[in-house]
């Protein structure tokens, strides 16, 4: 049986779509999923660079016709493998995102999930990745601009016969109201990652922040996914990725946090 292929997309750059696919893929080796996360970033990517990889051969490389996939293939930390992407421009001109498709056949018949992370925009180089996924993640920050460009990289994925299984928003803190952009979307909510400026940048955060609350928030959501890649769940059923302590003061309860929670900026959407 062939692998699933999640492509992970927003609108905007730095809304943690890198980070996501990081932390999705390591979860899910957790749980013991042999994983694979593309570099699909063609004209920005930084996956090699965000886990601090020294690698010999890029996904630029192979689209170019240049080197074979199995050679741009570099194990990572917490055994998930890689396929990094270059920053100049000479090597992204090179590179032809059509031949992604077949990229991707390969590595699902290998690997049981492949996550193809994007770049932000609506150009060729993003689309392709919306059309050839099984499912595609949808990442936002609460920011308005991210939403927005979020919802057009939506359409333009209904627009290329691609399906969007969800939605997720990353850095909500308890001041998020976070069902009035969960109302934006015409697509489930999967759940939110918290913001946690105590925790390390380093990637991933399962690893190096292993404890922290986007770890919790990944690891759950992994968990959730798992049902759409090998159990053919759909979204709507699967419960929202959220925990009441995560927006917790020190001098808070969970009881006073679980009103809140129920009437508040959260607008009932986890209650």
């Amino acid at each position: 049986m062939a692998g699933y292929v999640c492509t992970i997309a927003g609108g905007k750059g730095g809304v943690g779509k890198t980070t996501t696919a990081i932390n999705i893929a390591a979860a899910l080796e957790e749980n013991g999923y042999d994983t694979v996360v593309v570099d699909a970033d063609l004209g920005m990517a930084n996956l090699g660079n965000m886990l601090g990889l020294d690698y010999e051969t890029s996904i630029h490389e192979v689209l170019a016709g240049e080197e074979t996939v199995s050679a741009a293939l570099n194990d990572a930390q917490m055994g998930m493998t890689v396929i990094p992407g270059e920053q100049s421009l000479e090597a992204f001109a090179e590179a032809d995102p059509a031949k992604l498709r077949k990229v991707i056949n390969t590595l699902k018949n290998t690997f049981d999930v492949v996550l193809v992370d994007t770049g932000a925009g609506l150009s060729h180089e993003t689309t392709v990745p919306l059309g050839l996924a099984d499912g595609v993640l949808l990442v936002t920050t609460p920011d308005d601009v991210a939403v927005n460009d979020t919802i057009k990289t939506a359409d333009l994925a209904e627009r290329v016969d691609g399906k969007v299984i969800g939605a997720l928003i990353t850095r909500v803190t308890r001041d998020t109201y976070v069902q009035e952009i969960a109302d934006k979307f015409d697509v489930p909510l999967l759940g939110v990652i918290p913001a946690d400026i105590d925790a390390t940048e380093e990637e991933p955060l399962l690893q190096n922040a292993s404890e922290s609350d986007p770890a919790d928030a990944y690891r759950q959501l992994a968990a959730s996914l798992e049902g759409i890649f090998f159990e053919g769940a759909d979204s709507t059923d699967l419960e929202r990725v959220f925990d009441s302590q995560w927006f917790l003061d020190e001098e808070e309860d969970e009881d006073e946090d679980e009103d809140e929670g129920g009437d508040g900026v959260f607008g009932g959407i986890f209650g």
